[in-house]
């Protein structure tokens, strides 16, 4: 026995050996068992199994749990992975849809400029909108085209569905484009059908005023006004809107024009009116040497002898 230094026995050591070689006989003796090929071996195995087994399921219950806890976090794992990737994929939809919009309605202002009906010796230079300068004291916008382009001020210009305004003031590259809205803005009109004309004046609102009616009682909301062409600066027939009336019994017109998403112009191209400086080959009462009607009055005469030989030559 081993004696420590106070003289007394310590009994640890042989009882750990004690223990140790208990320990190392049953585990031979378990692999033994295992080991041995024999009927009745296997049925003392599964005697063993069956009685010991059911009792420890408390403690396989925790590592279970563990297993499936572990299982679980990875399917929620793959779960969120899948989310972020549907959100992703629902991010660049959005922009695509978007992007689609634009390209329909883009597309829908094409077409209705391709569908607008004008003078067949009319031509015109389709422009996109770049900037809008609208403030409360002007309203215009500034598109591409320019004095490169043979754009001159004063010509029209219109999207797919009316006329939106003049061109006033022209760059190398560029055109500021006066909207009919804007306070400065005056356009002779006809009212149709009554064939009233009248002056279209821009006061900032969206809702420009009309003026100078000949007979208010025979224009009625709905009517259509178009351009007039009176004083030669826009060609006559352009659509401009239709006549409301608002609550204080004053005239207005809805513009045809969507002032809201101005994205394409088409300027068109005037003729300019030629300017008559001379009499050239006119024959002036004076160079006649005759009095007004004496003129006249031969011009008639002479007109009807050559119907009346012609007829008599038939």
């Amino acid at each position: 026995m081993a004696r420590d230094r106070y003289g007394t026995i310590d009994y640890s050591i042989p009882v750990r050996r004690i223990v140790i070689g208990i320990v190392v006989v049953l585990l031979l003796g378990i692999f033994l068992i295992w080991r041995i090929d024999s009927p009745r071996v296997e049925r003392f195995r599964v005697m063993i199994i069956d009685a010991i087994v059911p009792k420890f399921e408390w403690a396989s219950a925790p590592a279970t749990r563990v297993v499936r806890m572990f299982d679980d976090y990875q399917s929620y794992e793959r779960i969120y992975q899948q989310n972020q990737e549907l959100r992703r994929e629902l991010q660049q939809m959005k922009a695509w849809k978007e992007a689609a919009i634009q390209l329909e309605q883009q597309n829908a202002k094409l077409l209705d400029l391709n569908n607008v009906r004008l003078d067949a010796d009319l031509t015109y230079i389709t422009g996109v909108v770049m900037a809008d300068s609208g403030t409360q004291f002007r309203q215009s916008v500034i598109v591409n085209v320019g004095a490169r382009d043979g754009v001159m001020n004063g010509w029209a210009a219109m999207d797919g569905l009316g006329l939106v305004g003049r061109i006033s003031g022209v760059g190398n590259s560029t055109a500021r484009v006066v909207l009919l809205t804007d306070p400065a803005s005056r356009l002779p009109v006809t009212v149709q059908p009554s064939g009233q004309k009248a002056i279209v004046g821009g006061d900032s609102g969206p809702l420009p005023l009309i003026e100078f009616l000949e007979n208010p009682e025979q224009v009625r909301p709905g009517d259509r006004l178009v351009t007039s062409g009176d004083g030669g600066v826009f060609p006559s027939g352009l659509l401009v809107g239709q006549v409301i009336e608002m609550p204080d019994s004053r005239l207005r017109v809805r513009l045809s024009a969507d002032y809201e998403r101005l994205e394409f112009l088409r300027v068109l191209r005037s003729r300019s009116i030629e300017r008559i400086d001379d009499a050239g080959p006119l024959l002036t009462p004076e160079e006649a040497g005759a009095e007004p009607d004496a003129a006249i009055e031969d011009a008639i005469d002479a007109a009807i002898d050559e119907a009346a030989a012609a007829g008599s030559d038939g």
